[in-house]
């Protein structure tokens, strides 16, 4: 410390008297100042140049002040002479400089060139035909078994007999297709009606456009009849499928019906079951009951047949038994929905009977929409030529349609429906029936019929269908 105060007082000393300081000021000379060291130069005072980091910033311009182009940065469209120049993996015109069309990679593939004709694309469709008309046969299709003269040919990885499966246990002489196998026992062979020998022959009305029906029919339990009741000649012959019971009185009275070999020529005779009744000199018998219930679509005449040669429900059952079942009922030709049919004369009777309460419930579209005020008059009655009518319940069917309305009806009197909505100033345009007494067409695709189930048919025959 002593020695640094000497050496101060020794250059203070030098440098008085003199008119100017380091500053060019009088008066005395300053302290000397720490030297720190300047930004970019190390702890000695030694100036360091400028390194980049690795992954820093790239100058666009080395130190001689060219331009240098930064590892994958910006790359100009045009190089220094003004010409276009492709980016890597950048836009690929259509059109060269010369207006010539080129084409991309991987781009689409036009079917024809440029003179009109065809060129194959790759990978794409393959004709089975050749331009002279020609069949090719493409790669990986389809390979016929038997060639153009006929002969058998095999396909490859086609089948292929197993090493000594012909022979023992395999398909040769013990249970192949010798003894037991294919040809000795009905199989591919000739000798029990394999696949090579000869076909069944069909029926003379087989239909092979026909849709024949595999619905398994139910047996229905027949109810408690006493045998030695009296029943009316005309609804026996009814109820054994001969013909309806008006025209049964038509054939007593011709003299075509005999009982117990005596001709019966009486209306209103009864008969017990046990009697002996022939019609033509055949035997009748009372046949099993069936019930079908078939979803009815439009242009079908509800009817067993149609002297005009229309299409009949008839038409639509046909195959579903070989006893007579006949509709209960009638649905205009228009009308679609629920139909029943049956050779249950009786249940008929019942079904269609004014006085038996039949609920129907139909849907109604119509052309134009139904106001509130007919919905009530619908629903509270209107006076009709053949008298006064009104529905049991009536609503729209739809939220946003006002032209559909369902309607709850008992009534059985004909078009009883399209009447009521034609008296009100409104045309029917669809009317399909959903419910009748209790049946409805649920899971019954159009024109489509099924056998009742047993519980439907005793829910029928108890009136259990209001």
């Amino acid at each position: 410390m002593e020695n640094n105060d000497e050496k101060w007082r020794e250059n203070f000393a030098q440098n008085e008297g003199k008119e100017e300081n380091n500053h060019g000021t009088p008066g005395r000379t300053p302290r000397p100042r720490i030297q720190r060291p300047v930004y970019g130069s190390s702890a000695d005072g030694e100036r360091r140049t400028f390194q980049p980091r690795e992954g820093g910033y790239q100058s666009r311009f080395n130190r001689e002040g060219v331009y240098q182009q930064r590892e994958g940065g910006y790359q100009p469209r045009f190089n220094r002479e003004g010409g276009y120049q492709q980016r890597e993996g950048g836009y690929q015109p259509r059109f060269n400089r010369e207006g010539g069309y080129q084409q991309r990679e991987g781009a689409y593939q036009p079917r024809f060139n440029r003179e009109g004709g065809y060129q194959q694309r790759e990978g794409g469709f393959q004709p089975r035909t050749n331009r002279e008309g020609g069949y090719q046969q493409r790669e990986g299709g389809y390979k016929p078994r038997f060639n153009r003269e006929g002969g058998y040919q095999s396909r490859e990885g086609g089948f292929q007999p197993r090493e000594g499966g012909f022979q023992r246990g395999g398909y040769g002489q013990r249970g192949g297709y010798q003894r037991g196998g294919f040809q000795g026992r009905g199989g591919y062979g000739q000798q029990r009606g394999g696949f090579g020998g000869p076909r069944r022959q069909r029926s003379a009305d087989y239909d092979p456009n026909a849709k024949y029906s595999h619905k398994k029919r139910i047996e229905y339990s027949e109810a408690h009849i006493d045998p030695e009741a009296p029943i009316r000649l005309n609804k026996f012959l009814a109820n054994a499928g001969v013909c309806s019971r008006r025209e049964a009185d038509t054939f007593i009275e011709a003299g075509v019906v005999t009982v117990n070999g005596v001709v019966v020529t009486e209306l209103g005779t009864k008969v017990k079951r046990i009697d002996e009744v022939k019609f033509h000199d055949q035997p009748v018998k009372i046949e099993k009951k069936v019930y079908v219930l078939l979803n009815k679509p439009k242009d079908y005449v509800t009817t067993s047949d149609d002297p005009q040669n229309r299409k009949t429900v008839m038409d639509l059952v046909k195959g579903a038994c070989d006893e007579r079942i006949y509709p209960v009922g009638r649905l205009d030709r228009n009308t679609t929905g629920v139909l029943l049919l049956t050779n249950d004369g009786e249940l008929a009777s019942k079904l269609t009977h004014p006085k038996f309460l039949k609920k129907k419930i139909y849907h109604v579209h119509t052309d134009k929409n139904v106001t509130a005020a007919d919905m009530r008059q619908i629903a509270e009655g209107i006076t009709l030529d053949d008298g006064d009518i009104h529905a049991d319940a009536i609503e729209y069917t739809s939220d946003t349609d006002k032209k559909q309305v369902g309607i709850e009806i008992h009534s059985g009197r004909n078009r009883i429906v399209r009447r009521i909505f034609e008296h009100l100033g409104y045309k029917v345009t669809k009317l399909d029936r959903v419910l009748f007494a209790g049946l409805t067409k649920k899971n019954l695709k159009r024109g489509d019929w099924r056998y009742l189930t047993e519980d439907e048919v005793n829910m029928l025959r108890m009136g259990a269908f209001e």
